[in-house]
């Protein structure tokens, strides 16, 4: 018996992104999914990305490898570059060459924060820092080598895997009496679990795409995707110690106060109808999501 099952090659495997995309495997069985490392495969290295292609015949290629230090990418300038640009660049080439669709994650930080209504996808962009640049030039190698090449800009990332702000915050809130979290920062969360279930939703469309979807995708294949509302850190910090039950005490002060070696955008809410209308796509809200991530880090 022949097996047709489409193959689904995720890379970064480990990372949050990739670890919600493990989860999704075990629901979508109608794929075959193949989850990769950096070890296992350096997308930075094109030769070793084509033998791969080469040899595994792959139907989407969902990059979630990045090099996700924000601080450290101001010193560590040539390997955030290397990942988070060049290396996007050889994924999308190769992806062309072998008729794979790419689908690459990026971030609110390739926009500089000083908005007052949230951005849209053609929106100016203009990073703050080097995390940002990195991400801006693995969007633009991408789209440069690969038009067909679908990228979701996404922001304040978490899950229950790896390491985000809200196991930090139940793993201060459980150690000390009191927190200072940055108030004057405004975004919107992204439960990774809820994004990964927005990649499969684009997949499965993207089977048969309608007119509507394929008229979008050829005028810009760029998306936003975060959950709905709209924050500040500390009052997500206070919404994490309310659900867990903490009783530490939470203290809003100005990122003024709270220097760190790369700039972080003050505002980061990004407009996510296009990706709503596009694929038929519900995104809950950001409590409902953070309820539902500190459940299953309980159990």
């Amino acid at each position: 018996m022949v097996n047709d099952k489409k193959n689904i090659l995720v890379t970064g495997a480990n990372g949050q992104l990739g670890n919600e995309m493990q989860v999704m495997a075990r629901i979508h069985t109608a794929y075959h999914f193949i989850f990769e490392t950096k070890e296992a495969l350096p997308i930075d290295d094109l030769a070793a990305v084509d033998r791969y292609f080469d040899q595994h015949p792959i139907a989407y290629c969902v990059n979630c490898a990045a090099y996700t230090a924000v601080d450290k990418a101001e010193s560590a300038t040539e390997t955030a570059m290397l990942i988070n640009g060049t290396a996007v660049g050889n994924l999308a080439l190769v992806c062309k060459n072998y008729g794979t669709q790419l689908i690459h994650i990026s971030t609110d930080y390739v926009f500089d924060g000083t908005a007052t209504q949230p951005y849209k996808e053609d929106d100016p962009v203009s990073p703050v820092n080097f995390y940002g640049a990195s991400k801006l030039k693995g969007e633009e190698l991408a789209l440069q080598v690969n038009p067909k090449t679908i990228i979701l800009r996404t922001s304040w990332v978490y899950s229950r895997f790896g390491n985000n702000f809200v196991k930090t915050m139940l793993r201060l809130m459980a150690e000390r009496a009191s927190i200072n979290v940055v108030s004057d920062q405004v975004g919107s969360p992204t439960f990774a679990h809820d994004l990964a279930a927005a990649i499969m939703k684009i997949i499965i469309q993207l089977h048969q795409p309608s007119k509507s979807l394929t008229d979008t995708l050829r005028q810009s294949p760029v998306f936003n995707y975060s959950n709905t509302g709209v924050i500040n850190w500390y009052e997500f910090a206070v919404a994490i110690k309310e659900l867990s039950g903490s009783n530490c005490q939470v203290n809003p002060i100005p990122a003024a106060q709270y220097p760190t070696p790369a700039k972080r955008p003050g505002y980061s809410v990004m407009d996510t109808a296009k990706i709503q209308q596009a694929f038929d796509i519900v995104i809950p809200g950001w409590k409902d999501s953070l309820r539902q991530c500190i459940a299953l880090l309980k159990n």
